[in-house]
């Protein structure tokens, strides 16, 4: 994908561009052979854990809505 350009200077500007994805794509690919992906039950366990406390948090934070509701009706 080469433009011609008076200067030739936007057809260096896209070789350098092409360059960096080029090279940012190569060590990319590299450095996710070096990642410890979790197994299956590690997995399993973190997602239960996030459902778990995201449960527990919303139902903390109903409790005080609800408290508060009744209160601020009480009050009016």
């Amino acid at each position: 994908m080469i433009f011609k350009a008076p200067e030739g200077g936007f057809k260096i500007q896209i070789n350098k561009t092409m360059s960096k994805l080029s090279n940012y794509l190569k060590e990319t690919k590299e450095e996710m052979k070096h990642v410890t992906w979790p197994t299956r039950q590690q997995t399993v366990v973190f997602v239960v854990l996030v459902i778990v406390i995201s449960v527990v948090i919303a139902s903390y934070l109903g409790l005080f809505d609800y408290i508060f509701s009744l209160g601020l009706q009480s009050i009016i």
